[in-house]
């Protein structure tokens, strides 16, 4: 059933990085340690910053060349989750406007939560070292549940942690694997434009209901 709120939605859902939180600087310096490591010298921010909405193992395979999924990865990746562990919240912060959309949220009475496909053992240090764990009402990780975006099972049990139905939610992220799981866990949803897209894109294509460009922009239409 439907709650009374003040917003045009009684849930809002987020994914993490690159949606609510810029993890971008802190991804690509663990990147570049691992490459410098290798003897490799350091890729560009700006190469690596769309890399990192597809997780560790895909910003390895895409600095060394490597075919994604190949077990050559593995250990790579372990040196890059180890150092970006010990510096996860570096550079990381709230993308600009974002702690404005999160109070107009709590002040209208409303909550909020975080969907994501990282794994708890990241998730739960980077909120507690911006002093968002108390503030998020539920937390989904990838190894929350049996499965993980673009399952729409993480999205449903996050609205039922927040005691909303799924239309009564709107889900924001950066990747059209948010957007399908939104989509087919029969919600809202939002694509966070300023997050880690890809030059070649299209998320005009994804059926999204919102393209945004901000937070300032989420802001306006909650």
């Amino acid at each position: 059933m439907s709650k009374n709120t003040n917003l045009r939605w009684h849930s809002i859902l987020f994914d993490l990085d690159g949606t609510l939180i810029d993890t971008s600087q802190d991804l690509a310096a663990a990147l570049n340690t691992v490459l410098q490591s290798k003897g490799r010298d350091p890729l560009p921010y700006q190469t690596i910053r769309p890399w990192v909405s597809y997780g560790g193992k895909f910003m390895i395979a895409q600095a060394f060349a490597y075919p994604f999924g190949d077990s050559i990865i593995d250990p790579l990746w372990e040196h890059l989750v180890a150092d970006y562990r010990q510096n996860i919240a570096v550079h990381s912060r709230l993308f600009q406007g974002m702690d404005r959309v999160l109070e107009q949220i709590e002040s209208a009475g409303n909550n909020w939560g975080i969907v994501t496909n990282k794994a708890s053992w990241l998730t739960n240090p980077l909120l507690i070292a911006l002093n968002l764990d108390k503030r998020s009402g539920c937390t989904v990780s990838a190894d929350s549940l049996i499965a993980k975006k673009p399952h729409p099972l993480p999205l449903l049990y996050a609205a039922e942690q927040l005691g909303s139905a799924p239309e009564d939610c709107l889900y924001i992220g950066d990747a059209q694997r948010d957007i399908e799981a939104g989509q087919r866990a029969g919600m809202d949803t939002a694509v966070a434009l300023f997050g880690y897209l890809e030059a070649d894109a299209k998320p005009q294509a994804w059926g999204a209901d919102w393209l945004l460009d901000s937070p300032q922009a989420l802001a306006e239409i909650l």
